[in-house]
């Protein structure tokens, strides 16, 4: 499968996506929370991943500038009828756009944030040094993604399987030692590690990286 296979994925999934319940809204509640106080007034803010814009409506009104990006024109396409249902949001902007497809300026970002996002990129230390040039000094990588090296093995199996047939986007398969030391490596240094679910096993790390 291809980065357009998994746009196909994201845009035949994204009407059931969209109709989804959150499973853990207290955990969700909790990373909203925290990423709320880790923001700025006068922050610009980039969303990686953004899905069908339920964090990123959530976010905006706490920062100056919110860009909150999809590889999938469908799931942008709900993101903005959200959008528009939720009343004026005169800073935020959604876009079909991927990290490889934003280009670096002079005003850049405070903070880049990536929600179930980093174990769906197809080069993961590629990936982190894109965000580190698109982040202005000290800006704040936030992300928190699932760690399938960490999970039942079981998963490892199947994923490649559903991927063949059209069932599942690619995943990548690190545990969250290893997302830890690529963070590093890519230049950022971690300032926080947490788990926010209420329930289950939690395998989705929370973290607060700096960049150096």
């Amino acid at each position: 499968m291809s980065i357009a296979d998994d746009a196909r994925f994201w845009n035949r999934s994204a009407r059931k996506y969209a109709g989804g319940r959150i499973s853990d809204e207290a955990g969700y509640a909790r990373t909203l929370e925290r990423t709320l106080a880790l923001l700025k007034p006068d922050d610009r803010v980039l969303e990686l991943g953004c899905g069908t814009g339920t964090t990123a409506i959530r976010l905006a009104g706490g920062v100056k500038n919110y860009l909150a990006t999809d590889i999938s024109a469908d799931m942008i396409a709900i993101a903005e009828e959200r959008k528009h249902a939720a009343g004026s949001f005169t800073n935020l902007v959604f876009s079909m756009a991927t990290v490889e497809t934003l280009v670096p300026d002079p005003a850049q970002f405070n903070a880049v944030l990536g929600f179930n996002y980093l174990h769906l990129v197809r080069d993961l230390p590629g990936t982190l040094r894109r965000i580190h040039c698109l982040l202005a000094a000290q800006g704040l990588l936030i992300t928190k993604t699932p760690c399938v090296g960490d999970m039942n093995p079981l998963i490892r199996l199947v994923l490649p399987a559903m991927r063949a047939i059209g069932k599942a986007p690619y995943a990548g398969i690190f545990n969250a030692t290893e997302l830890s030391r690529h963070m590093t490596a890519g230049g950022f240094d971690i300032l926080a590690t947490e788990f926010h679910a209420t329930k289950g096993n939690d395998k989705r790390p929370y973290i607060v990286a700096r960049k150096r």
